[in-house]
């Protein structure tokens, strides 16, 4: 069982690395840094 748990826990951190590469690659983080920033100036009420 511990086993199989700890091999769970490495594929989905391998999995995790691989797609933020790959979002980062694609340039998907200025996307993500500009829906956070609008997210965020309309709870705040500015937006």
């Amino acid at each position: 069982m511990d086993k199989r748990r700890n091999t769970a826990g490495w594929i989905v951190l391998t999995a995790g690395i691989v797609l933020i590469a790959a979002g980062c690659i694609l340039g998907q983080p200025d996307s993500v840094l500009a829906k956070a920033i609008r997210i965020c100036l309309e709870c705040v009420g500015i937006g």
